[in-house]
């Protein structure tokens, strides 16, 4: 009987990778739609981040009210409809509301089918979590070379939007029944929810902020350095996050091995390094096609690193594992969601290359802190 429930939330982990993804080559579209410098663009992508963050902490609720499965569905649905209404927004303010939406679904349709799969590996009795996150890279790499093949092709980019919708409500359509309907309840934690983490625990949650704030990057900022500061046709800009995209899934669908055969701290010492010279290369290198490499190694570079991270934060001794991993994934997803203002605002106040510059930067303390994945 599990089989068909591991199906299913691994499509549910694509539907996710194609949702988000899906933006990215939209963002450019929108910046010269309605006339954004990078700092207002910024201002807006926070309104994405604000949306997921206000929306998690509801789906927790959600899901221990409702069950995942019925979360699942419902945060779907929305998120289907929340695509196509990116396309239309008529003025930054409207396009700030949708992407409130927007972040808001994803927010939901995250936390529940992560909440889904520990049940799912737990039913299993065996390790699934690593190709479940691998299949959401591959959802990132349908999404991105997708929308982009589409929009090369010459489609509107409305009727793109409602393809690629069209597309997510058939996955939901067709695998919501396998999902387990069932929630085992954890009666202690509510008592625990609110405990103070421990010092290791919050050192994690920040290498993990560190690490989705490249990702978070390269979901809204790659196609707007290609095709502004490398000179990249707007139609194709999208290729920057696909190229990271393909490389983030091939690492994370042979990371189990490769982990167990160096060991978690080369994961994350040799994984940040190699991630931070991916930012380096693209930002100082002035050819378009070093840029792509430059992604390329980011996402090759930080593929494995927030698996090794999560297991170590449930590893910390004296600390509940629940909690531990929930602060490291609260403070991870602050970084991914809320990060690419933050970058939005260092571009306009110096330049783009810089800005992502400095996330390489900030990818060497990574390097640095990678003994606290042998706790």
């Amino acid at each position: 009987m599990i089989a068909p429930a591991a199906r299913a939330t691994r499509l549910i982990f694509l539907l996710s990778g194609i949702g988000m993804a899906s933006w990215a080559p939209m963002v450019p579209y929108a910046k010269a739609r309605l006339g954004l410098d990078d700092a207002n663009l910024g201002l807006v992508l926070l309104c994405m981040g604000c949306g997921a963050t206000a929306a998690m902490p509801l789906a927790g609720f959600l899901t221990h009210r409702y069950g995942n499965r019925n979360v699942i569905g419902i945060s779907a649905l929305l998120l289907c409809i929340a695509l196509p209404l990116l396309t239309v927004a008529s003025s930054a303010v409207w396009l700030g509301v949708a992407l409130v939406f927007f972040g808001g679904s994803l927010g939901v349709v995250d936390v529940a089918m992560n909440a889904h799969a520990v049940d799912v590996e737990k039913h299993a009795g065996r390790p699934l979590m690593s190709g479940f996150h691998g299949l959401f890279s591959v959802g990132g790499l349908v999404g991105s070379a997708g929308m982009a093949a589409l929009l090369r092709a010459g489609a509107p980019l409305g009727a793109c939007a409602v393809a690629v919708s069209v597309l997510l409500l058939a996955i939901v359509a067709t695998q919501w029944k396998h999902l387990l309907a069932h929630i085992d309840d954890d009666a202690t934690h509510g008592h625990t929810i609110f405990r103070m983490p421990s010092a290791a625990v919050l050192l994690l949650g920040f290498l993990c902020l560190i690490v989705f704030l490249a990702e978070g990057a390269m979901l809204d900022w790659s196609a707007v350095f290609l095709r502004f500061s490398r000179g990249f046709d707007v139609s194709t800009a999208g290729i920057g996050y696909a190229a990271f995209s393909v490389a983030m899934a091939t690492g994370r669908l042979l990371g189990d091995r490769v982990t167990a055969v160096v060991g978690p701290v080369t994961i994350v010492r040799i994984g940040s390094l190699i991630a931070a010279i991916g930012f380096i290369v693209a930002t100082t290198l002035p050819w378009g096609y070093a840029g792509l490499l430059g992604f390329v190694l980011v996402g090759i570079g930080a593929s494995n690193i927030v698996p090794v991270l999560f297991s170590a934060a449930g590893r910390q001794p004296g600390t509940s594992a629940g909690i531990a991993i929930a602060t490291v994934t609260s403070l991870g997803y602050a970084g991914m969601l809320a990060g690419p203002a933050a970058i939005g605002f260092a571009a306009h106040a110096s330049s783009l290359p810089i800005a992502l510059f400095g996330i390489g930067a900030l990818l060497l303390l990574v390097t640095l802190s990678a003994n606290i994945a042998r706790r």
